[in-house]
């Protein structure tokens, strides 16, 4: 039931923002007005929708299940590597064949990795150089796509079902691009939970498999991904401006020297790129040192965020004059119901006919209506900018809760609150683009400004200042280009 109070809550939301913006939403089958009695069949309509909804992923998740483990639906939208689905019926398991040209390659995979002691890499650059394409038809084979092959419990003649199950990600693959692209994170169950659904020709033996899963857990242990022998205060925050990939953290000569390094650049096999990046290696240690001392510099100095705020939302604000023209507005509102009392009293005495009565009257009212949408918006612009106001001082309060202790702050403290204010870098060449986060509430202050995000699509920024306000009012993000010295 917490999903449909959500969805009521959410609905009722976009309602209000509608008219609040001056919208009309209209309802084609049965129109609703603002009695008390149409909002509560509202409210009770879209909770039976709401129910049914859920009603109706349920049963299609049980009924998937259960002909799973009746052996009559196969769990996959693609075959894996090695297999062609039936034309007629592709999700039925018994219409599951070999392709040989495909299969063939699937032992020699699992005997290089096994016997020869071949790493992903080797057997991807082997594999390359025999000319074997890829199941997608490419040239170049990815590690993913291995490790994938070495983890298909399918060539062993065995199909299971639900495998993975998919939960929000927590990190991003680049600072330039939204979290949970292309998908969610991928999160393999134990096999005890797994759904067997049939029996399919097998490939390769349960032994080779067994072995391979124990060298893959082996091996994941020690991958460089996993090394955090050294300490790099933008780590998972840098991009490049030129190819817009990642930036990973290198050091070299025993961490005598720490860079930054374009994972575009890497070897073919892992950036699956036909040609480097061009950007140059960007110094660590001075890098970290410039981002730290603009980011202490912007919270020394609130007023720009300020500044950038009164900017982004029509330029200064003016609470005393728009007082003054809503006052404005209700004394010619009292002046116009005046006229129409006096009219009135005309009409009562006999001094103008009906007819002019009534034309006088509806222009009056004309004018007292427009000066009541007026004074409408104005209310409207009056309560934005009281909100303006109130998200200002929550800026300059977190500003100064974080002054204190900058002079002091550890390293992982300084990490914490990299995490939490910058939102990515961009390093071009001798330029570095620095992507603010300032959280206009405390309850902003938990939760990353990435995974609210989901527009990272914009590659063009303006040269000096970019600020967007994001839609769940969780920050602000502000790009102030600085300079890296050589």
């Amino acid at each position: 039931m917490d999903g449909v109070v959500a969805s009521i809550l959410a609905q009722w939301v976009l309602l209000e923002e509608f008219e609040r913006a001056g919208c009309q939403v209209e309802f084609l089958e049965r129109p609703m007005s603002q009695d008390p009695h149409d909002k509560l069949l509202l409210q009770i309509r879209s909770a039976v929708a709401e129910y049914e909804r859920e009603l109706i992923t349920d049963r299609m998740r049980r009924g998937r299940q259960a002909k799973y483990r009746a052996g009559l639906l196969l769990p996959w939208t693609r075959p894996p590597y090695g297999y062609r689905l039936g034309v007629e019926n592709p999700r039925n398991p018994e219409e599951v064949r070999i392709e040989e040209s495909e299969a063939a390659v699937v032992p020699e995979i699992y005997a290089l990795y096994l016997q020869e002691g071949l790493s992903l890499c080797q057997l991807a650059n082997h594999l390359q150089r025999q000319g074997i394409p890829t199941p997608s038809g490419k040239t170049l084979w990815g590690l993913a796509t291995l490790r994938a092959i070495l983890r298909q419990p399918a060539y062993t003649g065995k199909v299971f079902a639900e495998r993975y199950h998919y939960r929000k990600p927590r990190i991003r693959r680049s600072a330039t691009h939204p979290i949970g692209i292309p998908h969610d994170t991928a999160v393999e169950q134990p096999p005890e939970t797994w759904i067997f659904v049939a029996t399919i020709p097998a490939i390769i033996t349960q032994q080779e498999y067994d072995l391979a899963q124990e060298r893959l857990t082996h091996n994941q242990r020690f991958a460089r991904r996993n090394n955090k022998a050294h300490e790099y205060l933008l780590r998972a925050l840098v991009s490049c401006g030129m190819c817009q990939a990642s930036c990973l953290c290198r050091s070299l000569d025993k961490g005598k020297y720490a860079y930054y390094v374009c994972s575009g650049k890497a070897r073919t096999i892992h950036s699956r790129r036909e040609e480097k990046c061009p950007s140059r290696f960007a110094p660590a240690a001075q890098l970290d040192e410039v981002v730290w001392r603009d980011l202490g510099d912007l919270l020394q100095h609130p007023a720009h965020v300020a500044e950038a705020l009164a900017r982004a939302h029509g330029g200064h604000w003016l609470p005393q004059e728009l007082q003054a023209r809503r006052q404005n507005l209700r004394t010619a509102c009292l002046q116009l119901e005046k006229q129409i009392e006096r009219l009135t009293e005309a009409y009562l005495a006999s001094v103008i006919p009906l007819a002019e009565y009534q034309r006088r009257r509806a222009d009056l009212e004309k004018k007292i209506q427009a000066f009541a949408q007026q004074e409408s918006q104005l209310d409207a612009q009056v309560d934005r900018h009281q909100e303006l106001a109130a998200l200002q001082t929550s800026i300059e309060a977190f500003c100064q809760r974080i002054q204190s202790g900058l002079d002091h702050a550890t390293f992982e403290q300084r990490r914490q609150l990299m995490e939490l204010l910058i939102d990515r870098v961009i390093v071009t060449e001798s330029d570095v683009e620095i992507h603010y986060v300032i959280p206009t509430a405390p309850a902003s202050e938990h939760v990353r400004f990435c995974h609210l995000r989901t527009d990272y699509r914009h590659h063009l920024y303006p040269p000096a200042l970019w600020l967007e306000v994001p839609v769940r009012r969780a920050g602000l993000v502000l790009a102030l280009r600085r300079q890296l010295d050589a």
